[in-house]
């Protein structure tokens, strides 16, 4: 799924791409802090139900909140709740892989023919390309019928049957020549990873990242694990009529590229771990932030290996956004160690709600510096 960073009203049922949307501030409504701001200005210009930012910086936590985690009672954005963090949950799928690469039990730059012969018809794929989207391979979400959600809400699928769905079509370009972002190639990654290590994704994650971490509330669901776990913003879909609850559904359809349940807390944590060197020897860090210009709208975008970065009023950042059925967030890391989360309860989101996130995300990450 791929929301524009134009602003246009596309969904996203695995995440899409859409690290940024525009650094500039957004006119946020008068406020003094101007976290609360920018907040404010998705709510009540944007139209969002609500939005909530978690910074962390050393050890303090500040929570920031505006509009209403479930619009039927008002209720705010409960703190630290779940949601469905979309392609955030390429950071780790990534960071799996390259724990792979420093136990040398894979290899950047072989082609994913070594680890799953015959999956791909063009042999000369890399794993790198699989991370950087620079393989070529087409986006599967953009067959899905994301304009009739509900026929997604308890669909499911296997990993091989979404690889099928892009194969369908050709591919975009040769490998490596260019970039365009796909769910595609962390289907692929994540089926790499499972054969490789012999296990599901899913206890890999946990093994490998969360558990490590102290993450108790981030996971990777399996097949049937439809719940959002409490407590939680309501996660909003629009529809003709208003909004529809799209909290509970199946995300096996977004899987590797963006089937992730976390917490703002948590991921707060895991992207100070992961550019603090806590998860990745230095060889294997360094390649993570080997980037490329991502064709995003953006000047100064560029995009490594399962993390995006992008230029911010006092420095640069460094995480990923996410956007699935419901909720749309950004996350990661900015000047000097600061972390935040920003999320809003719904997606596919109104046309300007891209820019103002990440207004916010600048506004919690650079104001008071």
């Amino acid at each position: 799924m791929r929301k524009s960073l134009r602003g246009k009203r596309v969904a996203a049922v695995g995440t899409l791409v859409a690290l940024l949307a525009a650094t500039t501030a957004a006119p946020a409504l008068a406020a003094a802090d101007p976290v609360q701001g920018a907040l404010d200005t998705l709510t009540a210009q944007d139209g969002v139900p609500g939005a909530e930012a978690v910074v962390q910086d050393g050890s303090r936590t500040r929570v920031t909140r505006s509009g209403a985690g479930d619009f039927t009672t008002g209720r705010p954005f409960p703190r630290n709740g779940s949601f469905r963090a979309g392609s955030v949950t390429k950071s780790f799928v990534a960071t799996v892989v390259l724990q792979l690469a420093a136990e040398g039990r894979v290899q950047l730059d072989a082609p994913v023919e070594r680890y799953l012969p015959g999956l791909l018809p063009d042999r000369r794929i890399t794993v790198r390309q699989l991370l950087q989207h620079t393989s070529g391979l087409y986006n599967y979400t953009d067959d899905l019928p994301l304009n009739d959600p509900e026929t997604l809400r308890h669909r499911g699928a296997a990993p091989a049957e979404l690889v099928a769905m892009a194969l369908k079509h050709p591919a975009l370009f040769p490998p490596g020549t260019s970039w365009s972002y796909s769910n595609t190639n962390y289907i692929v990654a994540g089926m790499l990873a499972e054969r490789v290590t012999g296990h599901a994704l899913t206890d890999e994650i946990a093994r490998r990242i969360t558990r490590p971490l102290g993450l108790r509330d981030t996971y990777l669901p399996r097949r049937g694990d439809e719940e959002l776990p409490a407590p939680h913003a309501v996660g909003y879909v629009p529809t003709g009529g208003g909004l529809a609850d799209f909290s509970d559904y199946e995300t096996t359809m977004a899987w590797a590229a963006g089937g992730l349940v976390s917490t703002p807390a948590d991921l707060d944590r895991f992207y100070g771990a992961l550019l603090g060197g806590r998860l990745l020897r230095p060889a294997q860090l360094a390649e993570m932030r080997r980037t490329v210009p991502a064709n995003l709208g953006i000047p100064g975008a560029r995009y490594g290996l399962g993390l995006g970065s992008i230029p911010l009023s006092c420095g640069e950042f460094w995480g990923h956004e996410g956007g699935v059925l419901g909720f749309t967030n950004l996350a990661g890391v900015g000047p000097g160690g600061r972390r935040v989360t920003v999320v809003l309860n719904e997606n596919p989101t109104p046309a300007a709600a891209n820019e103002h996130m990440l207004a916010a995300t600048d506004a919690a990450l650079c104001s008071g510096r």
